[in-house]
């Protein structure tokens, strides 16, 4: 069965740095855009990054535009973010989900697997 697993999560200051991983099982991972996806307490799931099969296209939310990196490497059937300056406002549960066939939707009803979630905690 597919699996997505990530890590990397934690408890960081303002302006910090961490880097997500996600590590993907059960399917074959260059079929699949890759994204990044977040959720408050309270609040909707909401989209953070998005990049292509071949990591030839990405696309990122406003809020975290030059902030945050995503990237893949497709040997290590593996999807990071990298997420920089970080605030507490980001503060939330990461998820990643694969989206077949897709060159990058931003709409998590797009997306056909996702994981479990990591927790980033950003104190000010």
């Amino acid at each position: 069965q597919v699996q997505l697993v990530e890590s990397g999560g934690g408890l960081v200051q303002a302006g910090d740095s961490l880097r997500l991983s996600c590590a993907a099982s059960g399917l074959t991972f260059t079929r699949y855009a890759m994204g990044w996806f977040r959720q408050a307490p309270g609040k909707e799931r909401d989209f953070v990054a998005v990049i292509s099969w071949d990591g030839g296209n990405t696309d990122y939310a406003d809020l975290v535009k030059g902030r945050f990196t995503i990237s893949r490497d497709n040997a290590k059937n593996t999807v990071y973010l990298q997420m920089n300056s970080l605030k507490p406002e980001d503060t939330a549960v990461y998820y990643c989900a694969a989206d077949l066939w897709s060159s990058g939707s931003t709409s998590p009803r797009e997306f056909d697997h996702w994981g479990q979630g990591t927790q980033v905690t950003v104190s000010s």
